[in-house]
């Protein structure tokens, strides 16, 4: 059968419409209506005012930025306050801090982990590394400094020597070499232990002096360990420490010497027993002996005793003086004595106020008590003076502060 054609009243044939000629003439319709339930990746673009272009609901992450106090590179950097360790933007997840003596700087992080502060400041004259990363970060932080050397420094001289051994009155005792303002500052940096344990305390005798002991003398057998950590700090202004060490002592068998001048006499005792008894020959009415508990602090074989070292003028001057044993810093002595006669020895005091025992010139003779008490003795030894006619001697004349009762001597601590 034939298609019929409808035509117009102009005669025109009708006009045949294409899907372009159809969205042609939607034009006017909103984008958003043809969009319909589409996705957000149909979103137009977004850009961040900056010009560049960006996908919307994108999120852009800071990079994690460490800090480091004192800053890289730095020479003379300060050795009075710790090391600190920032982030900002992020979280840390570890720090180190090394010296370049291989020794580490222990610290600790803030709650919320962007701060690390170090527990104690860093030496002088020292070079650190600081190790630092971020939390998440690929790569760590790494910077260095080099701390100053202090101008001026001080040492302390300690009293006895390392690794040797004593006896039980040996205190510990320790001379610096400038004058200390702070004392609380340097005691707090020394201290002194013992095995088996018992209560140590210092005692200022001058700025220049302190000495440790416990309330009563050590124990026989007794280890003693000094720990100095002086290092950087301030004794007094701009005056800075410089030691940091461990130092052992040991304390032998106990022995006790009492000396009684108006017997003229002195008994040994050994832990606890008498060993021997000598005839003695004490300071003289007119050069009294000290009395009090005194410890020995030097030993020599023979020595030079001039009586003007002791402000006594040329009454003598014995080069070869046997035996001798200090006791004071003023210059008492228990020695040997060859010059007077043996009869003097357990009947007269005789002497300018050292305390004699008979010998024999050479120092060779093991018959006679100055060498048979000397060989017996030993560095820390306690030799006790009474019924002398003379004072007690002063605390700090020697190792003598067994003089003091154990208010006093805590009395003198710094702390």
């Amino acid at each position: 059968m034939g298609v019929s054609h409808i035509s117009n009243r102009s005669g025109r044939q009708p006009r045949r419409w294409s899907r372009r000629g159809i969205l042609a003439a939607l034009g006017a319709v909103p984008t958003a209506a043809l969009a319909g339930c589409g996705s957000s990746t149909d979103a137009p673009a977004a850009t961040d005012g900056k010009g560049t272009t960006a996908s919307a609901g994108a999120v852009t992450t800071k990079r994690a930025t460490i800090a480091v106090t004192p800053a890289s590179g730095t020479r003379k950097a300060e050795f009075t306050s710790p090391v600190e360790v920032t982030v900002t933007d992020g979280t840390l997840a570890s720090v180190t801090v090394t010296g370049n003596d291989g020794s580490a700087l222990p610290g600790s992080y803030n709650d919320a982990r962007t701060k690390w502060t170090s527990a104690k400041n860093p030496y002088s004259g020292t070079k650190y590394t600081v190790t630092a990363k971020a939390k998440g970060a690929a790569e760590e932080t790494v910077t260095t400094f080099t701390t100053r050397s202090p101008g001026a420094t001080f040492v302390g001289y300690f009293t006895p020597e390392a690794d040797s051994t004593s006896g039980v009155g040996m205190p510990v005792s320790v001379v610096f070499t400038h004058a200390v303002k702070d004392r609380a500052a340097v005691q707090k940096a020394i201290t002194v232990t013992a095995e088996p344990a018992v209560e140590v305390v210092g005692h200022w005798f001058s700025d220049t002096r302190l000495d440790f002991r416990p309330q009563t003398y050590w124990a026989a057998g007794t280890k003693i360990t000094l720990s100095l950590r002086l290092k950087d700090v301030e004794g007094s202004d701009g005056l800075y420490g410089v030691q940091s060490k461990d130092v052992t002592f040991h304390i032998g068998r106990e022995q006790i010497s009492t000396v009684d001048l108006a017997a003229k006499e002195m008994t040994v005792e050994r832990d606890g027993r008498a060993i021997a008894t000598y005839p003695v020959s004490g300071g003289s009415s007119q050069h009294t002996t000290w009395s009090g508990i005194m410890v020995i602090s030097e030993r020599f074989q023979q020595t030079r005793m001039e009586s003007s070292t002791v402000g006594l003028g040329d009454e003598y001057d014995i080069s070869d003086v046997p035996h001798a044993q200090r006791l004071t810093t003023s210059g008492t002595f228990v020695h040997g004595n060859y010059w007077a006669s043996t009869s003097v020895f357990g009947h007269q005091n005789t002497s300018h106020g050292c305390v004699g025992l008979h010998d024999a010139k050479g120092a060779n003779d093991s018959s006679v008590a100055g060498y048979k008490f000397y060989e017996s003795s030993m560095l820390g030894d306690v030799v006790i003076v009474k019924n002398s006619g003379e004072k007690t001697v002063e605390p700090s004349n020697g190792l003598n502060g067994w003089n003091l009762s154990w208010a006093d001597w805590k009395a003198g601590s710094a702390l």
